[in-house]
């Protein structure tokens, strides 16, 4: 039987075509999605909005209780903003799943198929019964079908069955879809597919599969949990004093009180601004060749201290060709390097190391389909890590013939040859391999067998290194990054490719010497070791591992599915599009579409902006929204003190409750989003973050406290100078709310500097824009009398605008002091006493 199929095998364009409008697409039955109103429903489901609602219904409550005359302007706006924000939630949600769904279309399976005659990279959802598909090692099989190549193959079923112990499958077996292939290059001819394949047919019945949430919604969640339980209890503190010091007679102006003190403590627009900068980040990584498969990546991502990296296709071009071969029987080694390769030369589908030493026959006078007619395969042994060679047995006449490919010194150990010839090639493996070249050695023998072969020489291959690595490898040792190098190479072309892009190798550890070596010894190896060659699966695992225990948080490459349980020990399991099996994909927490190193940096670096914008507009809404807090708070018993009070009599309160939504909403709301679009250009030019480290460390801490009191602080000063310059307590109210909004609205920009670790100084139009937006809002609040009425505001006077600039000028320039003074107590490592949100 043929190694491949004939060209009549296969459908026809119009054939698969015809059956996919029959049979559907081969995909698993998509979920059902989340009704519109169902998802808008469930952006209530929070800690925080529970609270707006609660002071919603009490604004309601007392507008009803004092005869439901006029319009309850606090609950009204209350209403808006939650709907706003229920309505952003939504969108974001719906912008977020399209985003996941073109990813994830960017990652889809594709497989060789036959059509019209020739192989041809099909998407497997396009399959269709009648279809025969190309399937090796690392692969997912696509659909439900049989084995029609001429030989079996070794499948782990566990999927289907939970038997850990792969299945041998002979030809014509019957194989399912979503078993991996374990072992063996094979044809399948396709039977079922979609919802009738086997597969299909048990996501059928397993229903909903939900995400878990990332260790940073995690962390969100527990915060805003602690935060609504501060301030319920405020709350109920704060009214219960109201209630002594101004009588039960005054309980409605006490609980607008309360009202307006939990619309002051609660950020509204950070879960919306939250999601926004994930998905905006997540696109931005894709855009830069990079797939998140799991959002739990973004984080881990700023604190990678070690990438390890395979060399072929990732530092490399993966664009083989064979420089030389060298060889004592010329047209043997050619043959061999034919008929012991799996790579089909028609479609071009294959190894590019073996679709090297096919193009090198032909350049040579090898007709490849000929040659492989006229010996088709008896049996044969696939190339596996741990043995490094793979043979091939062919009809040779009447007679047989094994063909040998592998590593030079497994190919040498293996043959009948003089000691002294042995070492005479050995020595010149050795040398070509010095000079940066990947070198295989051939070997034949009569029969089928795999020992006492005849050398048949040694082939230097040549890959050369991506133009754009040697930069990558430069900016991510800038970054703290240290870059090592994991390969199944010899370890003298390892060694030279590491010099020649810039990683620093001292010492080369081949996997042999890694499995020899105690614990302890191997802990001290990998601190200055930066290369490791001839490595397989198992030493690949204990690399990982004496990586972590030596407090690494280590990025692993992988394209096999020996990589896979290396990949998914790794704190950032990172897969190769291109060239990367089924498997490792599956595990991999990280997609890198064009193979390249560059992207991975490039995916550190958007990691890093993505968790430095998270905390920007964290600091940015928690310093202010302190400053409402303690302006509400203190003001109110401020007010008292001096005998301030409203036109019905009671307290005064420095900013009402609608005020505060508007604070929030408006001038919060704007500058966050933009923050989220920051991007800082010296993210790269420091240490990792340690993960343990707080979201919040103690310079962010300071400055959102210093921040706070500051802003807060020129409100008070406004509350008791403003009444002594002649002006009502109308107008100290419209003052301080001037006040306030301008003066947040400036905060955004030492916000943005604080505790950052990159330099900030990045320009964002975005930033700029949404400042002068919001500002001009600002403006007509005062301006327009019907955002006068609503927001209870007075008519602005000269005297009164000098008052509010200055004050809003003065509060920027103490908060960009303050930002300074922060900025140059950063620390990176974890701190246990500056731990907000756990």
């Amino acid at each position: 039987m043929e190694l491949f199929p004939t060209k009549d095998q296969g459908l026809t364009s119009q054939e698969a075509l015809a059956r996919r409008q029959a049979f559907g697409l081969n995909a698993l039955p998509a979920q059902p999605r989340i009704a519109l109103w169902r998802r808008f429903v469930q952006q209530f489901r929070s800690p925080l909005i529970y609270v707006l609602l609660f002071a919603f219904g009490i604004g309601i409550a007392i507008w009803s209780h004092e005869g439901a005359n006029g319009m309850p302007i606090e609950s009204v706006a209350i209403a808006i903003i939650l709907l706003l924000n229920a309505g952003l939630g939504v969108f974001q949600e719906s912008k977020s799943e399209r985003a996941l769904n073109a990813l994830c279309e960017m990652t889809a399976p594709v497989v060789w198929a036959m059509r019209d005659g020739s192989l041809a990279r099909t998407p497997a959802s396009e399959l269709v019964p009648g279809d025969i598909v190309r399937i090796e090692a690392g692969d997912r099989v696509p659909a439900d079908g049989n084995l029609i190549g001429p030989e079996g193959a070794v499948i782990d079923e566990s999927v289907l069955s939970g038997e850990s112990i792969p299945v041998e499958k002979e030809p014509g077996s019957e194989v399912f879809s979503g078993t991996l292939i374990v072992r063996g290059k094979n044809f399948l001819e396709v039977r079922r597919t979609g919802e009738e394949s086997t597969m299909g047919r048990l996501a059928m019945m397993i229903g909903d599969i939900h995400a878990d949430p990332t260790p940073l919604e995690q962390r969100l969640k527990v915060f805003g949990n602690q935060i609504a339980r501060v301030i319920l209890v405020l709350v109920l503190v704060i009214t219960i004093g109201g209630l002594l010091v101004e009588g039960v007679g005054r309980i409605n102006h006490v609980f607008l009180f309360a009202v307006a003190l939990a619309v002051a403590a609660i950020p509204e627009g950070l879960p919306a601004v939250l999601t926004l900068t994930l998905a905006l980040g997540v696109e931005r990584m894709a855009k830069r060749k990079a797939v998140v498969r799991r959002l739990s990546a973004v984080e881990s991502l700023g604190s990678v201290t070690v990438i390890a990296t395979d060399k072929t296709g990732t530092l490399t071009e993966n664009r083989m060709f064979v420089k030389a071969l060298d060889s004592p029987d010329l047209e043997q080694a050619l043959r061999a390097m034919v008929l012991a390769n799996d790579a089909e030369d028609m479609s071009r589908a294959g190894d590019p190391l073996e679709l090297a030493l096919l193009e090198y026959a032909q350049q040579r006078g090898i007709e490849v389909a000929g040659l492989r007619e006229k010996h088709p395969r008896h049996s044969h042994r696939p190339f596996d890590s741990s043995s490094k060679y793979m043979r091939v047995t062919v009809h040779d006449g009447d007679e047989r013939r094994s063909y040998l490919k592998g590593a030079p010194e497994v190919v040498l150990g293996q043959s009948l040859m003089a000691e002294n010839e042995r070492r005479t090639w050995e020595e010149k493996s050795e040398a070509h391999a010095r000079e940066g070249y990947r070198v295989l050695g051939l070997g034949h023998r009569f029969g089928e067998g795999e020992h006492d072969i005849e050398f048949l020489g040694l082939v230097l291959l040549w890959d050369p290194p991506r133009k754009e690595v040697p930069d990558a490898i430069s900016r991510a040792q800038d970054a703290g990054i240290r870059v090592v190098m994991i390969t199944g190479d010899h370890p003298a072309t390892a060694l030279s490719v590491a010099r020649e892009i810039g990683i620093h190798a001292g010492r080369v550890l081949i996997g042999s010497e890694i499995e020899a070596m105690s614990g302890q010894s191997l802990l001290r190896a990998v601190r200055e070791t930066n290369v490791f060659a001839r490595m397989v699966p198992e030493s690949k695992l204990r690399l990982i591992e004496a990586f972590k225990q030596n407090g690494e948080i280590i990025a692993m490459t992988g394209d096999g599915v020996n990589d896979a349980p290396a990949l998914k020990r790794s704190d950032v399991g990172i897969a190769m599009g291109e060239r990367g099996s089924d498997v490792a994909r599956e595990v991999a927490d990280l997609v890198i579409v064009d193979d390249n190193f560059a992207s991975i940096v490039a995916a550190v670096e958007e990691g890093r902006n993505i968790y430095e914008n998270i905390q920007k507009f964290i600091r940015f809404l928690f310093s202010t929204n302190l400053a409402e807090t303690l302006i509400v708070v203190v003001g109110v018993f401020g007010a008292a003190l001096i005998g301030l009070s409203e036109k019905t009599g009671g307290v005064l309160l420095p900013l009402t409750a609608v005020q505060l939504l508007w604070i929030n909403i408006i001038t919060d709301g704007l500058p966050a989003l933009a923050l989220g679009l920051d991007r800082d250009s010296g993210v790269m030019l420091q240490p990792p973050r340690s993960p343990r480290s707080p979201l919040l460390d103690r310079d962010s801490l300071r400055f959102i406290f210093a921040a706070g009191c500051i802003l807060a602080g020129i409100g008070g000063a406004l509350l008791v100078v403003m009444p002594h310059l002649g002006f009502t307590s109308e107008q100290t109210r419209t003052a301080i709310f001037l006040q306030f909004t301008l003066g947040k609205l400036l905060f955004a920009y030492p916000a943005r500097r604080s505790g950052t670790r990159g330099d900030g100084t990045g320009f964002n139009i975005g930033l700029h824009l949404s400042i002068a937006l919001s500002a001009g809002l600002q403006l007509s609040t005062v301006l327009l009398s019907p955002l006068r009425e609503l927001l209870g505001l007075e008519p602005v006077t000269a005297g009164l605008i000098v008052i509010v600039a200055t004050a809003a000028l003065l509060g920027w320039i103490a908060a960009e002091v303050s930002s300074q003074l922060c900025k140059r107590h950063i620390t990176h490592g974890p701190i246990a006493s500056d731990v907000v949100i756990p």
